[in-house]
């Protein structure tokens, strides 16, 4: 991503739609540089307290700065990511969840194929997912084995998925939910007081 290429001409004057978060500040010591006659000097004590916030601002700030270049730790600069790949700004939802559907954008790039649909639909659902095709009945089915139940971004992944797959092929989704001997390990008790729900994508341990 180049700031200089991909942003230039895209921010209006004055817009606000993802302002950069103030970054945490740790101004550094500046008179342990200084001799120690010094130290006893308040005008110098001050002036270098003024210098090193000033200093640790700007240090914090490029910092956070090349952080945004870098999806898995970009924060406001998740909108620019998302401007770069044509993907709806939704400041609502979470860091993470933006982060899976651009790294899944980025994942989409090229020839759709097999392999390249398990890596978009493991970076949604952060677990071990296969793909079964049925060509001739122009459709395939995405098995979400690594995670119980359904993944908590499936709507982003969809809609990430009609951008990719070729138009003529329809798709399904399987998901997996607790077995019996994966509840094993539960008491009564414990069972109760957990939700069908809860029980359903009860992993043990």
């Amino acid at each position: 991503m180049s700031y200089g290429d991909g942003l230039y001409g895209t921010l209006l004057f004055g817009d606000t739609a993802a302002p950069p978060e103030p970054p945490d500040v740790m101004p550094p010591d500046l008179m342990a540089y200084l001799p120690a006659y010094w130290h006893g000097i308040r005008d110098m004590v001050e002036l270098q307290s003024t210098l090193a916030e000033e200093l640790g601002i700007s240090i914090a700030s490029a910092s956070d700065l090349a952080a945004q270049f870098y999806v898995s730790t970009a924060t406001w600069g998740l909108a620019h990511w998302e401007r770069e790949f044509g993907l709806a700004t939704d400041p609502s939802m979470s860091y993470e969840w933006r982060r899976e559907i651009i790294f899944a954008k980025l994942r989409g790039h090229g020839t759709v194929t097999k392999q390249m649909l398990i890596g978009v639909a493991a970076a949604f659902s952060g677990g071990e997912v296969d793909v079964l095709e049925y060509p001739d009945e122009y459709r395939f089915v995405i098995q979400f084995i690594g995670v119980l139940g359904v993944p908590a971004n499936l709507a982003g992944f969809m809609a990430m998925l009609d951008q990719i797959k070729p138009a003529h092929l329809s798709v399904s989704f399987l998901y997996t939910y607790t077995t019996w001997d994966m509840v094993s390990d539960l008491t009564w008790q414990e069972a109760g007081t957990r939700t069908w729900g809860q029980l359903r994508t009860y992993g043990g341990g």
